[in-house]
């Protein structure tokens, strides 16, 4: 399969995903899934900046990206999907079926949330939609760059922060 990572990251494309993670995987394709960022031109040209011109970038709706999966599963080059919030990652993982393993790469402080790990910060709701990812068959852990161990989600829900 040619998706390498899912990966939630509220900052979406920035250098640590088209950098960090890009070019230790050769990256040649981003999908973006999130429904405001598909249904905006202006958004889109935004995020577009930040990719090299090498590497294609795809903004989907959860609905579309559903729909194309397999389209870019079956893509020859490696590719990672990105969400910005876990509750979109959990619909697509609903949709899509398939999906086994979800990276979380930044998820930042916001009224409600506690930290995690130094990148992760989250609300009761989402831990318990993690857990729900987790029990449907999906392994979460955290890991903000390829060279970082991956912390399970066990021990990132049990973390105060201090890893």
């Amino acid at each position: 399969m040619a998706v390498e990572l899912y990966r939630i990251d509220d900052r979406l494309i920035h250098g640590q995903v088209v950098v960090g993670w890009g070019q230790p995987l050769d990256l040649g394709f981003i999908v973006l899934v999130d429904d405001e960022v598909a249904a905006s031109d202006w958004e889109q040209e935004l995020y577009r900046m930040g990719v090299p011109p090498e590497m294609d970038v795809f903004f989907e709706s959860v609905e579309s990206a559903v729909r194309r999966h397999g389209e870019f599963a079956a893509d020859a080059r490696p590719g990672v999907v990105l969400t910005g919030d876990i509750a979109t990652m959990q619909r697509l993982v609903a949709g899509v079926g398939t999906i086994r393993e979800v990276n979380l790469g930044g998820i930042h402080h916001r009224a409600g949330r506690v930290q995690r790990l130094r990148y992760v910060f989250l609300a009761p709701d989402e831990e318990r939609a993690l857990r729900d990812l987790a029990r449907n068959g999906v392994s979460v852990s955290a890991r903000d760059v390829p060279a970082a161990r991956p912390v399970p989600l066990d021990d990132l829900l049990n973390s105060r922060g201090d890893a």
